[in-house]
């Protein structure tokens, strides 16, 4: 049982490796990398030459290496994670500060928080347990063979599950399921005699965009469900001095997941409907696949144990400061103790210490498994840029740009900001990876905020936001890249709905939810 299921974890591995590029597509990246290998560190003698006031000579280096590390995050001419060492690097063989205080963000309690989060994902996905929530949910007696019902069944198992395990990892394991179900549609024709090519059927497109599409947006649900999420935490803790809790990030987040799943789901029907009321044959093969997962395994009762102890700790601080108030003692000492990354940590590493058979010293986890499933490199990105923007703050740096970017946008509100850096994450994300976009957007938008003397948070949360909406093309997000190698997803296709959906998702739920509902849940919990 587990030699199958590593095989078809390493099929997975291949899957999401995997990304099919046109040649006009290949010579276009061949060109962003060239360009922007030479355009980073010319954009950084242009800037360290350029004379302005007002900056004090460290800070005008750190803009200079900036420029440079920024450049090289849109165009990745080296992986994005080495360039994320790069900068805090120069920073201290250019002079912008010590080595201990350039290093230190890389030890950010965060990060600790997204290892436990990695590690208890690893347990999940190790023993079928994310597989056995997806078959079990998508067999329930109410979805049956219905299109509609399918597509949102997929829909939703998948935001569900990327709330708490990576988005690329999540779309991996649905995007089989979703291709599965397109060969169903296939078989179903071909037995009445019909011959239909899949490559152009509209609701096969819709299944695969439902898979990319609702794992970036089930990561806005918890602060662990994607990287900008922690990312702008960080930084509001680092910078402004907020600590945003795991509840709090929960209560918006699920309401941000919902109203985008709505507006997602509304625009993929309506784009792609199927032609057939029932799809024969879709009830069974995800029963045959639930089957075939058989009893409940000792690993996977141990990984929902110690998924239940992360939860039930991360949220119960929530409904603790509801009844007995934020300044509880209790409660105050709870959260010196039990923090978002101790509990992390702790949850992670119970699945070392849980036994599956103890008479042959086997745990549910070993170091092994578990480093296949530790995005190191997400890792290195985030402590990279909140080294970087730590020292932005600190050498003054960051208020500067702050006054610059309400000087020239204008933007001296709250809503103003939210749509200036949440358009500025959007596009950006739309380029390049949705953690680097998250990176150099939220110390830009928190410090624009607080230097005219405005609340940070909903900023930091539109960003973060916004940066999860990366629907337009395969190099946006590891998801999109991932069905797009079905070729199932005409390019055009997927800018089109990718669009639609940025559009009206900034338009009806970032800026209203950023604006109203996040200040609100702040104040109240």
């Amino acid at each position: 049982m587990a030699d199958a299921k590593r095989e078809e974890q390493e099929k997975l591995d291949k899957i999401e490796n995997t990304q099919v590029m046109t040649d006009a597509e290949e010579q276009f990246e061949k060109v962003r990398k060239t360009t922007g290998f030479i355009l980073g560190p010319a954009l950084a003698l242009l800037v360290y030459f350029l004379p302005i006031g007002g900056l004090k000579p460290e800070a005008h280096m750190l803009l200079a290496i900036i420029a440079f590390t920024a450049t090289w995050w849109i165009c990745e001419p080296i992986p994005i994670p080495a360039t994320s060492l790069l900068g805090p690097v120069l920073c201290i063989l250019l002079g912008v500060d010590s080595a201990t205080k350039v290093f230190a963000p890389f030890a950010n309690p965060l990060i600790y928080l997204f290892l436990g989060s990695f590690i208890l994902a690893a347990g999940m996905m190790n023993h079928g347990l994310d597989k056995r929530v997806a078959y079990g949910m998508l067999s329930m007696q109410w979805v049956g063979s219905s299109p509609a019902r399918i597509l949102l069944a997929l829909g939703l198992v998948t935001a569900l599950i990327s709330g708490w395990v990576s988005n690329t990892a999540t779309t991996a394991m649905m995007y089989p399921i979703a291709l599965g179900l397109v060969a169903a549609i296939g078989e179903m024709y071909r037995a009445q005699g019909k011959e239909i090519d899949m490559a152009r059927y509209k609701y096969a497109t819709g299944l695969m965009l439902m898979a990319a599409y609702a794992s970036s947006i089930g990561g806005v649900l918890t602060p662990v469900g994607t990287p900008p999420n922690i990312i702008v935490m960080g930084f509001l803790d680092q910078l402004a001095h907020i600590r945003i809790s795991f509840f709090q990030w929960m209560v918006w987040g699920s309401v941000a997941m919902t109203a985008y799943f709505i507006v997602m789901y509304i625009v993929l029907w309506k784009m792609f409907p199927a032609d057939v009321k029932v799809i024969e044959g879709a009830t069974e093969l995800i029963k045959k696949k639930k089957d075939a997962l058989g009893k409940w395994s000792r690993g996977e009762k141990n990984s929902v144990i110690a998924f239940i102890v992360a939860v039930t700790l991360w949220v119960l601080p929530g409904p603790w400061a509801m009844i007995y108030g934020a300044e509880d003692a209790g409660l105050k000492l709870y959260n010196i103790y039990f923090n978002e990354a101790t509990v992390g940590m702790l949850a992670g590493l119970l699945l070392f210490v849980l036994p599956v058979n103890w008479g042959k010293r086997e745990f549910t986890l070993n170091w092994k498994e578990a480093q296949k499933s530790i995005d190191w490199g997400t890792l290195v990105l985030f402590g990279g840029g909140l080294s970087l923007g730590a020292l932005m703050f600190t050498s003054g740096l960051a208020a500067w740009v702050g006054h610059s970017v309400v000087a020239i946008t204008g933007a001296n509100t709250v809503t103003s900001l939210v749509i200036v850096f949440g358009l500025m994450a959007l596009l950006l994300s739309e380029l390049t990876s949705h953690t680097a976009s998250t990176n150099m957007c939220a110390p830009l938008g928190i410090t624009a905020a607080m230097s005219i003397g405005l609340d940070p948070v909903p900023v930091a949360v539109a960003i973060a936001m916004s940066s999860s909406l990366g629907f337009m093309l395969p190099v946006s997000t590891p998801p999109n890249a991932i069905v797009f190698a079905s070729g199932l997803i005409p390019i055009t296709t997927m800018i089109k709905s990718g669009f639609l959906i940025d559009l009206v998702g900034m338009a009806l739920i970032t800026l209203p939810l950023c604006c109203f509902f996040v200040p609100w849940v702040v104040r109240t919990f």
